[in-house]
This record gives C-alpha cells, structure tokens and sequence, in this order.
C-alpha cells in the first residue's frame, strides 16, 4: 500500500505508464544494486557503461520523437522514471538532467540538422550530456554569465570557466551557455553545444566533494579558446539562448519537485517501516504519542504536497504551467523534503545519523534540491513579481 493515500492523477493512470513503470523498476534493481550505488558513491561517478545500458533499455530519449531515435513518450514518462529512481534509491545518476533537461533544448530549439546529428546518438547513450550554465560568479543570475564565444569566420571561439556541473566528468556534449555579445546582458546569450570529444581546449577540473549526491560526477569546466562550428550554435541565431533558457526552466524546476516528493514518500516509508520494528521503553516507537504526531504531520503534509505536485504534472502536460507556478513548486517542495526529512532521521535515533541507513544519505542529499534549478531565494522573488 502507497505510503500517501492519493489516488493516481488520470494522466498517470494509464497501464502502458504502469507497465514502463515496472520495466524500469526492474532495470534499476538489475543495473543498480546497493553495491552498485555504493561503489559509484565511493567512485564519485555512475558507471560510464550504466549510460549504455540505459540506452539499451529504451530509458534515454523517453520523450524524443521516434524520427530521433527515441521513445515516443512524453513528460509523463519522465515523471515515472524520477519516481522510480527515488523508490530504488539510484542517487546521483543524471538521467533526468540528460532526458529532460537537456534534450528538451536541442528538440525545441535546434535546427532539423542539429536534431538529425545529437538526438539518435543521446538516445543510445553514445552522448551524454550536460548543460553549463553556472560560474564561479555567476550562479542564478543567467543574464551575468561572463564565458564569451567569440565568432572567428566560421568558428567560435569559447573562453570561460563553469562549475558544479552535472555529469561533468561524463558528459561529451555539453551545452554551454555564453556571451556571444559581451556588450549585452539578455540578448547577448546564446546557447552553444560542444562535442568535448573533439575540442582542444577543453579541459575538465575537479570532479567537486560536494555535502551529499556523492555518486553525481559535479564537475568544474574550463574552455580555452576551444573552437567550435558556428552549426554547433543551438538553433541558428545568436542572442537566443536566455530566452531558449527561461522557456524550459520551468520543466527543470517541476522535476525537482517530481523528485522532491519521491524522495518524501521514500523517507517516510523507511521511517514508518523502523518505528514499527523498533522497540524502547518496553514498548514500539510507534506507540508513543509523539512519534504518532510527528508522522501525521509528515503525511499531511507530504498529500498536500502530492496533490499539489500532480495538479503541477497535470497543468504542465496541458501547457498551462507557467514560470510562477513552477517556481512555487519547485521551492515549496524542496523546503518541505528537507523539513519532513529532518524530521525522519530524528526518529532513527542515533542510527539516523549513521551512513549505513539510508535515512542519512536522504538527508545530505536533498539539500541541494533548495539550491540548484535557482536558488528557493530567487524562486519567491520571481513568485513576488506576481503580487
């Protein structure tokens, strides 16, 4: 029985999403054992190989176009594979930065060619991606990134630094998002993808030590005058990429609260499963009062948060989800992980703080989720715009 009692919003309620769900279930509990997720943890990177897999599988591209080479799905399938990677507890493979973060750009911004040469190889995890948006001085303020891409007859010429990137170390096309026009704030951005297997000048830094998502290869990148095609421009003109960014920023800030509450619903199912079996005082923890009140808080909260999750899946596959709505989806939800999973590891004792139950690794890891995607702060900035 779900830990929520919700029923499944009818755009998930559909048996060909149960039967992918399964599908990928089963993928995770072959490919991603405990000792798989431990050593990439220790590694501080996901199996290069797990990509291919993947691929495989029919995990990569679920929401690209067959024509692609992918699925044929849509955001629900997305949704259902986050969920699944939050049941199994695959933390730090960037699959959905790969899927639905990054593809989503090149398949509604690119120019068919450019879609004919990335997608099919994205599918089959040939090409891994990354998108490069922060800087050491540039975090949710996209508009003051300073790499510059010079253009040099048919070239440009990419020179800049970026860092905490998801599949950093990985990644073989990255898409980097650049001054074109130094002089320009908004309309000097352009998005441009970099094959790094054939770029001079490209180097990787520091695979980061990071408070949590140790097996997440977050890395620094540096670009010294690395050449690139001007076809490499994502869509063709440039002074495109801020607004290219601010149009799907709000599915990246979705998926964090799609996560957010998978991870909620985790957190809780451990914790109810421990105060059942665990004993003190001659008694369950279950049965004291405080323990039944901290939980009920916990699950009323995290249905509140579901429902409001799923209103936000439903709106966004209607095309209704706007840039405020996502926002407070996103920020709410990830402030709310963090509180009910504070609250979770409280009630493990002194084994919640202890590496060898998962309930500790929830804990460092969701706390970036307040973070990237654009920082809670700038969430509610850009929800206070709406008063």
């Amino acid at each position: 029985m779900p830990v929520l009692d919700v029923e499944r919003p009818a755009c998930l309620a559909d048996e060909e999403l149960t039967i992918f769900s399964d599908a990928a279930g089963k993928f995770f509990d072959e490919h991603a054992t405990p000792e798989d997720t431990a050593r990439w943890r220790k590694n501080g990177v996901v199996d290069r190989d797990m990509w291919t897999k993947a691929g495989e599988a029919g995990l990569l591209g679920l929401s690209l176009p067959e024509q692609y080479g992918g699925a044929g799905g849509d955001y629900r399938h997305e949704v259902v594979l986050m969920e699944q990677l939050a049941a199994k507890a695959v933390d730090g493979f960037g699959i959905s930065l790969h899927n639905a973060i990054v593809a989503p750009y090149i398949l509604h911004y690119g120019t068919e060619e450019q879609r004919q040469r990335w997608l099919p190889r994205i599918c089959t995890g040939e090409l891994v991606t990354a998108i490069a948006m922060t800087e050491p001085g540039a975090g949710s303020d996209l508009q003051g990134v300073k790499t510059t891409a010079r253009l040099d007859g048919d070239h440009y010429v990419i020179n800049g630094q970026k860092t905490f990137i998801t599949n950093g170390q990985t990644a073989n096309l990255v898409c980097v998002v650049c001054k074109t026009d130094a002089t320009q704030r908004a309309r000097g951005v352009s998005l441009i993808m970099v094959e790094t297997d054939h770029a001079p000048g490209f180097e990787r830094g520091r695979n980061l030590d990071k408070l949590g998502q140790e097996a997440a290869d977050t890395s620094e990148l540096f670009f010294n005058d690395v050449r690139v095609p001007v076809d490499n421009l994502l869509g063709g003109d440039a002074g495109q990429g801020f607004f290219q960014l601010m149009n799907q920023l709000p599915q990246e800030r979705l998926n964090i609260a799609v996560q957010g509450i998978g991870a909620i619903e985790r957190a809780l199912e451990l914790t109810i499963d421990y105060v059942k079996q665990r004993g003190a005082f001659g008694k369950k923890l279950i049965d004291f009062q405080n323990t039944q009140f901290k939980l009920a808080e916990c699950k009323t909260e995290a249905t509140v948060a579901r429902v409001f999750v799923n209103w936000a899946i439903e709106q966004h596959l209607q095309g209704k989800l706007d840039a405020t709505k996502a926002s407070m989806a996103k920020y709410w939800v990830s402030d709310l992980e963090n509180k009910i999973i504070d609250e979770c590891l409280q009630l493990f004792g002194g084994w919640g703080y202890m590496d060898e139950y998962p309930i500790s690794r929830m804990y460092r890891d969701s706390r970036v989720q307040r973070i990237y995607g654009g920082a809670n702060e700038i969430m509610k900035v850009l929800i206070s715009r709406t008063l």
